[in-house]
């Protein structure tokens, strides 16, 4: 089941637990150096990030604090932070793939553990 993005745009769609959606804006990181600079020396994000494969993140160097849900490789939420500029995140053993937002916005999305998520890369998958 391992999914392999090409970096680019598409579309998160959350599927909450209460059986709604939410379709999101996303950017698609999958690249050594797109994944590497991730949201490094923004102000904001439109949507989402996924990177991907990842396990963690940091947030040295960022200007914002930023949500981080882990997912599984099924993409299952396992876990949501939010972390401040200047932090080293815990990887996540079971992690495959990081999203990354701002802060505060996940939970409206309903993005908890346990929701899932589809990813629709504009570019399909390889």
């Amino acid at each position: 089941m391992g999914r392999r993005w090409r970096d680019g745009r598409g579309k998160l769609v959350v599927q909450r637990t209460d059986g709604t959606s939410v379709p999101l804006s996303l950017e698609i990181a999958t690249s050594y150096r797109a994944r590497t600079k991730g949201l490094l020396g923004r102000d904001s994000v439109d949507g989402a990030m996924l990177l991907s494969p990842a396990s963690g993140v940091h947030t040295f160097r960022m200007r914002m604090a930023i949500d981080v849900a882990y997912l599984d490789r099924r993409l299952r939420v396992i876990a949501v932070r939010t972390m401040k500029p200047g932090r080293m995140g815990l990887p996540r053993f079971r992690s495959r793939h990081v999203l990354e937002a701002e802060a505060g916005v996940m939970t409206g999305w309903g993005l908890t553990v346990g929701a899932v998520v589809d990813v629709e890369a504009e570019g399909g998958v390889s």
